[in-house]
C-alpha cells in the first residue's frame, strides 16, 4: 500500500486552501505566494538521522529499509511530500513528527485533511 504525506505552512494572514496547496505545490512542484519557505536542508538532516540504518540512495531522498517499506521525498522550497511504500505506521509517524518540529501539520490526501488544529499557519 503507497501513502503520500504532504507538509507546508502558510504565511501569516494569507486564506487556507489546502485542496489548491496539495494540487499545486505538493504535486506540480510550483512555488505559491501564500506559502513560507521551509528550512529543507535541516528538516532532510533530521531525517537522515531518524532514519540512519535504512539504505539511502538518490542522494538522500529514497529510504528503504528490509520488513519497514520504503519512502521517497519530493521538496521545493515550500513543500514537502513523503511517498510512503508499505510502511509501518510507526515509522509513518516518525516523519510527521519531524515535520511538526518545524511547525508543519500533515496534509493527508487520502482523506482530504490537514491536521492543523494547533496552528494558524
Amino acid at each position: 500500500m503507497s501513502v503520500d504525506l504532504n507538509f507546508w505552512r502558510y504565511k501569516e494572514n494569507f486564506a487556507h486552501d489546502h485542496i489548491k496547496v496539495y494540487r499545486t505545490a505538493c504535486c506540480e512542484g510550483e512555488l505559491m505566494e501564500e506559502l513560507e519557505t521551509l528550512p529543507i536542508n535541516d528538516i532532510l538532516k533530521k531525517i537522515a538521522v531518524a532514519f540512519s540504518d535504512w539504505t539511502i540512495q538518490n542522494s538522500g531522498k529514497y529510504f528503504e529499509k528490509e520488513g519497514y517499506g520504503a519512502f521517497q521525498i519530493f521538496t521545493t522550497p515550500q513543500i514537502v511530500r513523503f511517498d510512503c511504500y508499505d510502511m509501518q505506521e510507526a515509522d509513518m509517524n516518525v516523519l510527521i513528527d519531524i515535520l511538526f518540529d518545524f511547525g508543519c501539520p500533515l496534509y493527508d490526501p487520502q482523506i482530504s485533511t490537514r491536521f492543523d488544529s494547533w496552528t494558524d499557519r
